[in-house]
């Protein structure tokens, strides 16, 4: 049974000035973390191990371990799964394990969406241009891609979210910056719901993580 490893810091050794991360405990912390704060019912699922396995070796940016899986450190991850399989709460609870510089924010489409609503193009510059003293944009999860699409500023139809990611698209070529997103649709989808312009980049920038279609819903 899982129930220690409170401390990132108890998931690693360090052996000649590198960090060697142990796999159950970084679960261990994950559930632990999970039960915290999503409540004692929150448990990781056997099936979600290799899922997670991604994601951690992209967080703690294991060259060896990407290389075997097919993944570029340098891209975006674009993490993939049905409604309530954990999306969302694992890509909140693997954060700790990110290098300082790919820390990442979270924020819903929605709110996205919500805000551009309600203020215009000026309510997304944070997402989509850097500040005075940035190099790069700030890391951004976006979540639940494909929940916002009925959100309408002015009546007029703007693919917010569309506009956010290209955008962000222009700044992962031109210095790297990085972007995670979350969704529920099949790639054919999001090609219906933000043109094929868009979904040609995304292939760019992002590595595609799923989780297996056989895992349950955990809400």
């Amino acid at each position: 049974m899982m129930n220690h490893c409170k401390s990132v810091h108890e998931t690693f050794l360090v052996h000649k000035g590198f960090k060697v991360y142990n796999f159950q405990k970084c679960l261990e912390y994950l559930e632990n973390q999970g039960k915290t704060t999503y409540g004692s019912s929150f448990q990781i699922s056997e099936m979600d191990h290799p899922t997670i396995y991604k994601l951690l070796i992209y967080m703690i940016k294991d060259q060896k371990a990407a290389v075997s899986q097919n993944i570029d450190l340098t891209k975006g991850i674009l993490v993939s799964g049905s409604i309530g399989c954990g999306k969302t709460s694992l890509m909140n609870l693997v954060r700790p394990f990110a290098y300082h510089a790919s820390e990442y924010k979270i924020k819903t489409c929605r709110e996205v969406s919500f805000e551009f609503a309600k203020n215009g193009f000026e309510a997304i510059n944070c997402y989509t241009l850097k500040q005075t003293n940035q190099s790069k944009l700030t890391g951004y999860c976006f979540d639940d891609l494909g929940a916002e699409q009925q959100i309408k500023h002015f009546g007029n139809d703007c693919n917010v979210m569309a506009e956010v990611l290209i955008s962000r698209y222009e700044q992962f070529v031109e210095n790297k910056s990085v972007t995670h997103i979350t969704t529920n649709l099949s790639a054919s989808e999001i090609e219906n719901n933000y043109g094929n312009r868009l979904r040609s980049r995304m292939r760019q920038m992002f590595n595609l993580i799923t989780f297996d279609q056989n895992t349950k819903d955990k809400r």
